[in-house]
């Protein structure tokens, strides 16, 4: 990059045969992410669009796009308007109202104009929203307490950035003369902000009065801070995993915004799933449990497909039939999310009698979508998306199959989700242990493969890895590792109920089991207010 003539050299790697599309009318749009603070996981982000660019080819997968960027960092928009971006720490807090009275998505202000904005919001949360759609409210609140509303319009979403964010733009709509007037103010205060910040106008000599933080957003910063020394702590092998729950969220927005069935990604999460299984399988197993506060498709979906393709590949690493089986396995689900509406604002809440029938149709939902963006499953991966709900005892959905007509795989796919399924508190019903989901499991008449489930206890124990159990001397741990028989003989320890404020972090082998008790049971990490953080 040459600061002084503002040229900006990319190189690309791509394997595809399209990337011209990514060029329109002779520009390109991207977004920078850097990761900074201490730990590395600070987001700092910015979007550049329409950036006048020329693209050369260097070698069969390698491209050169040599841009020239804008001269000044506001963007003047064609109603003549100017869109001031949120660099360089700047930050206002956002409330998308998606539904009245019962939706809230909660975001950052990523740049502001008059007529509109982006935001930055949880990828899980994106799952809500559609182009075109229109919403009861977007509230900003910036950090002095001053906050503005206004009804708005989506007007496109997009992933934003590699850590699981999505970027929403919003047009401000029916807005009044005050309103307008407001909004005049708080471009001029982001401008002026951002000049200042940047040192474009020397004459400012500090902050705009909107960007002081108040007391309430002081409070909210410093809760924030501590959430990031949380998530300093993640692994290589966790970052991973929830990489693959970012991807599949990422697959799912493009589905559902651009009609498009981004097949890359999906082979690519369970092409990474198999590469960390077969890295270290323990340490994979143990990250699956990092998932635990993602919601709850994306949860069920990666970790079923991930002890499902350690299960195959122990019984036979060669078995053709494994990659599409776990693409099913990832896929299944996403017709859940595809059922949000305002009869099913969401999928978090306790759902009632009807929205339960609704969400019983997920398959079929995702069959449809399936079909209307002309991709054939194989075989193999339509028998999973079709039939993981079927029970051999003919009680499960959506066809109500029964023995015969289900596969040894699907057999085994029906043990696995349900002991996921039960292991994991869902519509207000509380987690169950997993010696009582084993049991619940055996004791299910012929609805369940046996012989399976014996495999599954004797290859996961009693005590799985990446369960949280509790030891007698007040000590919480998560299980890092089994012994042959399936006795804990490695553990994270999280917690000492003695001071339950407190937070600490120390892994002990069997050895040093003495320092924390005896082991006394499989806990709920809610209970204890045990969770888990993204970055």
């Amino acid at each position: 990059m040459d600061l002084q003539t503002g040229r900006l050299v990319l190189e690309v790697e791509y394997a595809g045969s399209e990337i011209e599309r990514y060029l329109t009318r002779g520009g390109v749009s991207f977004d920078l992410e850097a990761l900074k603070g201490p730990q590395g996981i600070e987001r700092e982000t910015y979007s550049l669009s329409n950036v006048e660019a020329k693209l050369l080819k260097t070698d069969s997968a390698q491209y050169r796009l040599e841009c020239q960027l804008p001269e000044s960092v506001f963007v003047h928009e064609n109603r003549g308007a100017v869109r001031i971006p949120f660099i360089l720490g700047m930050q206002a807090r956002v409330g998308l109202e998606v539904y009245l009275h019962e939706l809230n998505v909660p975001g950052r202000l990523r740049n502001l104009s008059i007529g509109g904005c982006m935001v930055d919001i949880d990828l899980a949360e994106s799952v809500a929203i559609s182009v075109g759609q229109e919403i009861p409210g977007i509230t900003l609140e910036f950090p002095n307490g001053e906050s503005f509303f206004s009804e708005g319009k989506i007007r496109h979403i997009r992933p934003f950035g590699n850590h699981g964010y999505a970027a929403v733009g919003v047009q401000f709509v029916n807005t009044s003369t005050s309103q307008t007037e407001a909004l005049f103010r708080y471009v001029n205060e982001s401008e002026r902000e951002a000049a200042y910040l940047t040192g474009s106008n020397e004459k400012l000599t500090q902050h705009a009065p909107l960007f002081v933080p108040g007391a309430k957003e002081r409070k909210i910063l410093q809760r924030e801070a501590q959430e990031r020394e949380k998530r300093a702590r993640q692994s290589p092998m966790e970052r991973g995993v929830t990489d693959i729950a970012h991807q599949l969220q990422v697959g799912l927005m493009y589905m559902k915004t651009r009609d498009l069935f981004p097949v890359e990604i999906f082979y690519d999460c369970v092409d990474t799933l198999r590469y960390l299984v077969e890295q270290d399988r323990k340490a994979f197993l143990y990250s699956l449990a990092f998932l635990r506060d993602y919601p709850d498709w994306v949860r069920h979906a990666v970790q079923v497909a991930g002890q499902l393709t350690d299960l195959l590949l122990v019984r036979d690493p060669h078995a053709p039939q494994i990659r599409e089986a776990v693409l099913g396995v990832l896929l299944h689900t996403m017709g859940k999310p595809l059922l949000i509406s305002a009869k099913l604002p969401s999928l978090k809440v306790n759902m009632n009698p009807a929205q339960k029938e609704i969400l019983r149709g997920h398959v079929g939902v995702l069959c449809n979508k399936l079909r209307e963006l002309e991709w054939e499953p194989s075989p193999v991966c339509r028998d999973v998306i079709e039939n993981a709900n079927e029970r051999l005892d003919g009680s499960g959905y959506p066809a109500g199959k029964r023995n015969e007509q289900l596969s040894e795989l699907i057999r085994v796919i029906g043990v696995i989700k349900m002991i996921n399924k039960l292991m994991h508190a869902r519509n207000g019903i509380p987690p169950r242990s997993p010696i009582d989901a084993y049991r619940m499991i055996h004791e299910a008449g012929k609805a369940y493969d046996k012989t399976v489930l014996v495999e599954y206890i004797q290859l996961y124990g009693l005590y799985p890895i990446g369960s949280l159990a509790k030891f007698s001397g007040g000590f919480l741990v998560w299980v890092m590792d089994i012994d042959g028989k399936g006795m804990p003989c490695q553990v994270h320890v999280v917690k000492n109920l003695s001071f339950p404020d407190t937070n600490i972090s120390s892994v002990l082998d069997k050895s040093d089991f003495l320092q924390i008790g005896k082991l006394e049971d499989i806990v709920n990490p809610a209970d204890y207010g045990v969770k888990t953080a993204k970055i």
